[in-house]
């Protein structure tokens, strides 16, 4: 169990004034059984007006207006998290089960691919080898383990939107086109898989109550009995250092700050800070 401190403020400077801006921030942890929301607020300057609401997907939304003119924009995120262990191992369905219609059916916005998460032919190949010779639950960490061994963590190297078969082609990518390729590989064998937006403490050495500069980060859940989470980036299975902010198909889904403004151009500065607290 851990309980962490995350801090995690965006500011847009525009080029000239703006007179409106729209938009819509995903960027508070989200209430589940392995983790207890302490505290969590978001102030954003300048505001006009603002209300919160829970999307199709159960993703925790606050959407916001500026009416008045403004060369700037800043949103600070800041809440205290508790993570809860793992329950530990669970019972893993086969690939029979996975292929019941019942299951398909209401699981099927987690097997369909889409331009962003369709694997390449060769990923493609290598995931169906694994499903082979494999049950899902161990094909989908070999799959997992695969991409991490062949794509390099390099910053910078794609965009948000970048197709995962980009960042396979280029061999280097961010965590969001680790968890795309991981999904779209998973998705290619049938077993269904989500994208899961939220915050890594990158440190466990850390002192407690040592501020570290972590970062938004991007992980992956498949279902084979329950929804288990993996993070590809790093080959790990997801712990008391992950915190989960939103859950649903791909990136776009889940975007942690989104909207619309008149067409300057702007600069953007993003800083995330985690301290463990226990």
């Amino acid at each position: 169990m851990s309980i962490l401190d995350i801090r995690h403020r965006t500011h847009f400077a525009y080029a000239s004034e703006i007179a409106t801006s729209y938009n819509e921030a995903r960027l508070l942890p989200a209430y589940l059984p392995r983790q207890r929301v302490l505290a969590a607020t978001v102030e954003i300057s300048p505001l006009t007006w603002q209300t919160e609401y829970f999307d199709y997907w159960e993703s925790r939304v606050i959407a916001f207006e500026v009416l008045r003119p403004h060369d700037a924009l800043t949103v600070t995120a800041t809440s205290t998290v508790e993570v809860l262990p793992d329950r530990g191992p669970r019972e893993a369905v086969g690939w029979d089960a996975l292929a019941e219609p019942k299951l398909r059916d209401l699981l099927t916005e987690y097997l369909a691919n889409s331009a962003i998460t369709e694997p390449t032919a060769e990923l493609g190949e290598f995931a169906d080898a694994a499903a082979s010779s494999s049950e899902p639950d161990d094909a989908a960490r070999i799959i997992c383990s695969h991409l991490h061994g062949t794509i390099s963590y390099v910053r910078g190297a794609t965009t948000v939107h970048t197709p995962a078969t980009h960042a396979w082609e280029a061999r280097s990518g961010v965590c969001q086109d680790f968890a795309h390729l991981a999904i779209g590989a998973l998705r290619h064998v049938g077993i269904p898989a989500r994208y899961v937006s939220g915050y890594l403490h990158p440190d466990p050495t850390a002192d407690l109550g040592v501020a570290v500069s972590g970062e938004s980060h991007a992980w992956i859940e498949w279902w084979t009995g329950a929804w288990r989470g993996f993070d590809p980036t790093n080959a790990e299975e997801v712990g008391d250092h992950h915190v989960i902010v939103a859950r649903a198909r791909e990136y776009r889904d889940v975007m942690p700050l989104s909207g619309v403004f008149s067409g300057v151009e702007s600069t953007l500065d993003v800083s995330v800070d985690v301290t463990r607290v226990s």
